[in-house]
Order: C-alpha cells, then structure tokens, then sequence
C-alpha cells in the first residue's frame, strides 16, 4: 500500500536509508550514529515538503519511501538556512568525518542549467521485501503526480538496476559527468 507520509514514520524511514544505503544494499555497519545518513538523504524532505514524501507499507511495516523537492534550488537554500548549522554543531568536520559529515559541511548545489527543465528531484527506497512488487513504480508515479515541468535523479554508474528502473519509468540520461544524471520531462 502506498500512503502519505506521517511523522511518526520517521524512523522507519531512516532505518531504510541505512538498509539501502549503497545501491540497495545496506550500509548500518558504517555508522556509529544510525541517524547519520537519514539526516542527509530522508529528514529534510520530511521536515520541508513533507506533502512530497510518501510511503509503501506492508504487513511488517513501512518498506520504503520516496521523498521529493518540487524546486531543487530553494529546497537546497533552505537546508542551508534552516537545516545544516545544526547538524555541522552535530557533526563537526574533523579529519577523520565521513563523506557524510564532509556532505553536511559542503552540500552540493544542484547546476542551474539544468534545473531549468528538471528543477525537482526525488529519493526513492525499497527494503529487499519489496522488491520486484511494483511498489518503486507506484511510489514514483504518485509523486511525479505532484510536480509540475521536470524532474532529475541521480544514479551511480554501476547500478545497472536502478538506471533500468528510472529508465523503465520514462527517465533518460540528461548528463554523466558525474555519476548519471537522469531526469523526466512533466
């Protein structure tokens, strides 16, 4: 079942990021804080478009999510503004930080170019159970619902499975300077 998102999900939500962390596969054993990851990747968009996260729930519980920014540019100015000072208090870059903590100190801006015709971007994560059941597509689908004119994802190279996906749901490679860079016109 896919419904919207509600604050006490929030958990969950992080326990995905961990579960699926790196192309699927989990990444709990990196973190000394659990919270770490989801504070990037899932809090924010809970925090700010919270209409714009939805989740698949099953018998066991929530199994995954999509969390999207309908203006990539204002969502990114106002985790500069209202997000990260308190997690970079948190999480001070020392030397030996994580590409996580480095991430929160200097959050990549999305290139104004291209959100020009792709200006939302979207997360979306399926625990392993629910897999192969459709419910990527249907989290993808109700959310692209909700924007207007483009939308862009990033994907690393090597998941082959996760650019068929996107691919599969009208998504075609825009840039690859940098990882994949696909998007969809709305």
């Amino acid at each position: 079942m896919i419904r919207a998102y509600r604050p006490s999900d929030l958990d969950a939500l992080h326990d995905i990021c961990l579960d699926t962390g790196n192309g699927g596969q989990g990444v709990r054993h990196l973190f000394d804080d659990p919270r770490l990851l989801g504070h990037v990747h899932v809090g924010p968009y809970a925090a700010f478009e919270p209409d714009l996260v939805l989740v698949a729930e099953d018998d066991d519980g929530v199994c995954g999510y999509v969390a999207a920014a309908s203006d990539s540019e204002a969502f990114e100015d106002r985790c500069e503004r209202d997000w990260w000072p308190d997690l970079r208090l948190r999480y001070p870059l020392t030397p030996e930080s994580n590409r996580v903590v480095w991430q929160i100190h200097h959050p990549p801006r999305v290139d104004p170019m291209m959100v020009r015709d792709y200006p939302a971007h979207l997360h979306v994560n399926l625990l392993a159970r629910a897999r192969g059941k459709g419910l990527g597509g249907s989290l993808v689908r109700t959310v692209l619902d909700r924007l207007e004119k483009g939308v862009h994802v990033h994907v690393r190279r090597q998941n082959t499975h996760a650019i068929g996906f996107w691919e599969h749901l009208g998504f075609r490679v825009i840039d690859s300077a940098d990882g994949l860079l696909l998007g969809l016109r709305l």
